[in-house]
């Protein structure tokens, strides 16, 4: 496994690469600070198998890095990690490509469960205490899964890869502190999130 970590700023981007080594010391990780780097990267190292984004470079303006990266690699899941507030960018993000969006500002623990997702498949999250509303995306995946859709049927209805489906269904677990499909349909049928 490889990931391509593309963040200008250097002392983000160290910690990143820390917390990756942490959680898998086998990835073989390669550093960028510009989007304009990954095609030399690709041809001295090949092709990874994550990104993790920063959409503020010098050579990209708002998500069209992620489009930029999604027209070359459009299998390679993509990771943001931006310094921007979901609620300006999260939406726009995962229209554009992205396989999830977290904040910097969310810490460690917070990105190392996103990113355990996608190094190791693991779904299960670490606990962590109720958080701000759901997001637009968020009350979208709850009114699917109350309806019984599979993740299958949520991929193709959205137009979005069953990966990211699982990773927003994880997400949304989390911040509704639930295990399960029919814990969280049941909650937002008892907490008239529906």
């Amino acid at each position: 496994m490889s990931i391509f970590v593309i963040d200008d700023h250097p002392l983000m981007r160290e910690a990143l690469v820390m917390l990756i080594r942490r959680l898998n010391s086998k990835v073989a990780v390669t550093e960028l600070d510009r989007l304009a780097d990954v095609w030399p990267a690709t041809q001295a190292y090949g092709v990874p198998t994550l990104f993790c984004l920063d959409l503020k470079l010098p050579d990209t303006e708002g998500v069209s890095g992620i489009r930029e990266l999604k027209q070359q690699f459009p299998d390679v899941p993509v990771v943001v990690l931006s310094a921007a507030p979901a609620q300006e960018y999260e939406d726009q993000s995962i229209e554009a490509g992205a396989d999830t969006y977290v904040q910097k500002s969310a810490g460690a623990v917070e990105i190392a469960n996103v990113l355990r997702v996608f190094l190791n498949g693991n779904l299960e999250p670490e606990p962590s205490a109720p958080t701000e509303k759901l997001s637009k995306r968020q009350k979208q995946l709850l009114v699917m899964i109350n309806k019984g859709q599979s993740n299958r049927d949520i991929a193709e209805e959205l137009q979005i890869s069953e990966h990211t489906v699982k990773v927003h269904l994880w997400r949304l677990f989390r911040r509704l502190n639930v295990k399960s499909r029919s814990q969280a349909s049941h909650l937002a049928r008892t907490q008239g999130l529906l």
